[in-house]
């Protein structure tokens, strides 16, 4: 129950009429009081009128004023802050196609893992969302353009297949080029929906060589900051991965550095991954910081359910003292 960030506060003038209904009532109980004061024959009275039922018979009309004190509360529209599905948003999941996805010490193996927990990222993502497909690997390939409809997502997660080289930045300009096209398309009066990058990957990016390159994973990320996109980096894998390359076994270690530091520059957050369950999870939290946001809501309901219920009660106990209602 909110008392704060009232929509209309002008609705507590009505305090005045239910100060005004209390001192009436107050001054109607001491009239009656005089009235029997005055009667002279005190035995006679005592024969006559009923038996007092002391301060029981107040118990109605103080509940009326709690009624009517809870419903004007109501009425002045007090709001509270509260998780409310986004109805506007753009999100590109770009996933890492690489060779080294295929190592095993993620069961049954990294893609494999990464496509489950992304299907399901994709499935529990509020219906207001915008979410389109971008798998890289030496270049970068938007699979699904920004849409609601999730079906296609899902099917081309289904259908990621594995690709020689890793160039990270390829696949944030990709996500960055999609936002800027869907934004341009529906902004409106109201500017663009806000927008993020959901990078998963397990590696360091092999092309181009240097992260600062024009086309590299720390300059692209440098550009997301700057379209105030930010990059939730999620580092999938374990230290001791390997896969097998042209008939040798390749050490294919997670390199969560370069993708914090991807993280840091966009403004963006980073996480770690070590499992399916873990990815799983950190999808899971995703979906909800993506999904939701936090506004002020009308929370008049409990004000409104308490004020009828008094009410409600006020009129019961008027019936039961006095066989009548107030």
């Amino acid at each position: 129950m909110s008392l704060s960030g009232f929509a209309s506060p002008w609705w507590f003038l009505l305090l005045l009429a239910v100060g005004a209904v209390v001192a009436g009532y107050v001054l109607a109980q001491r009239a009656r009081r005089r009235r029997t004061l005055r009667f002279s024959n005190l035995e006679l009275l005592e024969k006559v009128a009923p038996k007092s039922q002391g301060w029981v018979r107040h118990v109605p009309a103080a509940l009326i004023t709690v009624s009517l004190l809870l419903l004007t509360v109501a009425l002045a529209g007090p709001t509270a802050e509260q998780k409310v599905p986004r109805n506007r948003a753009t999100v590109m999941l770009v996933i890492d196609v690489s060779l080294s996805m295929e190592a095993t010490d993620v069961a049954p193996n990294r893609l494999k893992a990464a496509q489950e927990a992304a299907k399901s990222f994709a499935q529990g993502l509020t219906p207001g969302v915008n979410l389109g497909l971008i798998s890289f690997a030496g270049t970068a390939t938007v699979l699904v353009a920004p849409t609601t409809e999730r079906q296609s997502v899902v099917k081309s997660i289904d259908n990621l297949k594995l690709a020689q080289s890793t160039a990270t930045g390829e696949g944030i300009y990709a996500a960055l080029q999609s936002i800027e096209g869907f934004s341009s398309v529906v902004g409106g009066a109201e500017g663009p929906p806000p927008a993020r990058i959901v990078l998963m990957s397990d590696g360091k990016q092999t092309v181009p060589d240097d992260e600062y390159a024009p086309r590299g994973s720390y300059t692209a990320a440098q550009a997301a900051k700057k379209a105030n996109v930010p990059i939730s980096s999620i580092s999938f894998g374990t230290s001791h991965g390997s896969v097998e390359i042209e008939g040798k076994e390749q050490p294919v270690e997670v390199s969560d550095d370069t993708l914090q530091e991807v993280a840091r520059l966009s403004g963006g957050e980073f996480y770690k991954a070590a499992s399916a369950d873990e990815l799983k999870k950190v999808y899971a939290d995703l979906g909800e910081q993506i999904g939701y946001e936090l506004k002020d809501a009308d929370a008049s309901k409990p004000w409104i359910v308490l004020g009828t219920l008094a009410l409600m009660i006020a009129a019961g106990c008027s019936l039961f003292l006095g066989q009548r209602l107030p």
